[in-house]
């Protein structure tokens, strides 16, 4: 976890402003710990993906939202989809080919 000062510190192009910004607009979700904000590492992790978005790349203000919407959607899937895996995993062999042979079916069918 990392306060507010140490969270700029280590990410020297953060602003204060934009941060208390993104967390007004609910694009961060820091802890309160006693009456102080802390932040995840997961919440750091955003914030410099936000910082990258913002200060490199000029995302705007109004399509930073649709932006990380759809990034939280990818992770998300990309989260189901090892979960579907390791479920796959633990099948027996005949229903892990079935598997495999009915997503080649399926993958043939989007190519035509």
């Amino acid at each position: 976890m990392m306060d507010v000062d140490d969270l700029l510190a280590t990410i020297s192009a953060l602003q204060r402003s934009d941060l208390e910004r993104w967390i007004s607009e609910e694009l961060v979700a820091p802890q309160q710990n006693g009456g102080s904000l802390m932040f995840s590492d997961m919440e750091c992790a955003r914030i410099r993906l936000i910082c990258t978005l913002t200060y490199e790349l000029d995302v705007d203000d109004n399509a930073l939202p649709v932006v990380l919407s759809l990034l939280d959607q990818l992770y998300d899937t990309r989260q189901r989809l090892l979960s579907l895996t390791r479920a796959i995993k633990t099948q027996d062999e005949t229903v892990q080919l079935a598997i495999a042979a009915a997503t080649s079916q399926q993958q043939s069918g989007l190519k035509s």
